[in-house]
């Protein structure tokens, strides 16, 4: 999740950016931001060695590359408590309750003689396309992504199982609530209504997840007849004596700790306290201090409580979120001035596509919002993104909501659905690929990862487009 991301749009001049025009910038301030993401596309290809044991420091290079400049530019003071504030604002709420539902998901253990079928695989993934909305696609991505895991660890071909997981459970199914995924849950703090985003991108979330569900359980079956070990896995389910299968769940405190997780997020949306501490320029309130330190606990809680067999048998340990947490310290900081360039609207470097969106008659085209918000969140975070779209729209629920509720509807659907085009699009999808591979799972690189979205999500997107967005 990454909900405190969207904060940096409103990043002041000497502690932010309010005052950092956007439409006075060059496009040259983004080649940080553009460097980092080249380098978690490229490095990986070029060196692997390298980037595996340095990629942290290949981050901060790049996020003082933004740093040192903006520093000469506005100031050091405007550079120190710039830092202050995607520290405070943005970057530590963001790994504390992404660590939290890290921690509370690596602490359930599902027990279950389960082998990778494609059925098995299937439900698995529907199971966690319908859990995505309701915990989130980072608490459903965490609980989830082990037990597929271990169910096919006997294939040798499972990386289109890792694939389809981020497509269906890490994005698509966390479209239907606000506590699904940060841009939803971004609309629900400006005023959309908690159910709106079910009855008006429901119907578009049940037709994408279906078919990916129809189209892996296609591709897997034909995977598995390819398998070496296909036959031993046919032989073993065709002579078992037909029984239920038994589910048990270890570390079962965590559900309430998941749940009070949720509440803590929600908690600190519809609250409104007047109390707020200024550090360095940085406004931080009461709601988020609360829950912040909540969810501190919470995670506290959870590796107090949670029996050491359960970490052991999940095989959990700290490096997929020491991997997350490292390359989005450098995004947080090199997206400041993108988000900037992109606030100042057709003014800015980027007018021609905010431009875009707009008919020749003054209306928004829903399908133009569609492709522009899903685009730029494939690579730029799709919870700011989001906002940036909304505040196009005209930035008014009540007229979203309704008379240009196809907008929204767009808005909503590109934010959340596209964030599986790429590893960077979506917090858990970096999360997930970290923890196969530390299973022993060969996934596919950067661009080898946009081959399999591209190829099957962006043909999706197309039929929808013509069926809901024109």
């Amino acid at each position: 999740m990454r909900l405190a991301l969207a904060a940096l749009l409103a990043l002041p001049a000497v502690a932010g950016a309010a005052e950092l025009d956007g439409a006075a910038l060059s496009l040259a301030w983004g080649v940080p931001f553009a460097g980092l993401l080249l380098s978690i596309a490229l490095m990986p290809l070029a060196a692997p060695a390298f980037w595996h044991h340095h990629f942290g420091k290949v981050t901060a290079a790049w996020a003082l590359a933004f740093l040192l400049p903006f520093g000469a530019a506005f100031g050091p003071v405007a550079a120190a408590a710039g830092v202050v504030h995607a520290l405070l604002a943005e970057y530590l709420p963001f790994v504390i309750l992404l660590t939290a539902l890290y921690t509370v998901a690596g602490g359930i253990h599902i027990r279950a003689d389960l082998r990778g079928t494609a059925g098995v695989n299937t439900a698995l993934l529907a199971i966690g396309a319908a859990l995505a909305s309701v915990m989130g696609t980072t608490g459903a991505s965490m609980l989830l992504i082990r037990p597929l895991l271990r169910a096919n660890a006997h294939r040798t071909r499972q990386a289109h199982v890792v694939v389809f997981f981020i497509f269906i459970v890490s994005n698509a199914g966390g479209a239907l609530t606000p506590l699904g995924d940060p841009p939803l849950f971004l609309g629900f703090l400006k005023g959309v209504a908690f159910f709106w985003t079910f009855t008006h991108i429901g119907p578009q979330t049940l037709w994408l997840v279906g078919v990916l569900l129809g189209l892996f359980y296609a591709l897997d079956t034909w995977q598995l007849r390819r398998d070496p070990g296909a036959p031993a896995v046919a032989a073993a389910v065709g002579t078992a004596r037909p029984q239920a299968t038994r589910i048990v769940f270890d570390g079962q405190i965590n559900f309430a700790l998941l749940g009070l997780a949720v509440a803590l997020v929600l908690l600190s949306g519809v609250w409104k306290s007047p109390l707020a501490w200024d550090v360095a320029g940085t406004r931080v309130g009461l709601p988020g201090l609360v829950r912040d330190a909540g969810l501190v606990a919470v995670t506290l809680l959870s590796l107090a409580l949670t029996p050491r067999g359960v970490h052991a048998a999940n095989q959990f340990n700290w490096a997929p979120m020491q991997e997350v947490a490292k390359l989005f310290a450098g995004i947080f900081l090199t997206i400041v001035p993108v988000i900037a360039m992109l606030q100042a609207g057709t003014a800015g470097p980027f007018g021609a596509i905010v431009a875009a969106v707009t008919r020749p008659d003054g209306t928004p085209d829903p399908a133009a919002y569609f492709w522009a918000t899903g685009l730029l969140s494939s690579f730029l975070d799709n919870a700011p993104t989001y906002l940036v779209f909304f505040n196009t729209a005209g930035a008014d629920p009540a007229v979203l909501m309704s008379a240009l509720a196809p907008t929204l509807a767009a808005i909503s659907a590109g934010a959340v659905f596209m964030g599986a085009n790429t590893y960077i699009g979506n917090a858990p999808n970096l999360m997930v690929k970290a923890i196969a591979e530390d299973r022993g799972v060969k996934m596919p690189r950067f661009f080898g990862y946009m081959l399999w979205s591209f190829g099957i999500l962006l043909p999706l997107f197309a039929v929808m487009t013509l069926v809901w967005f024109r």
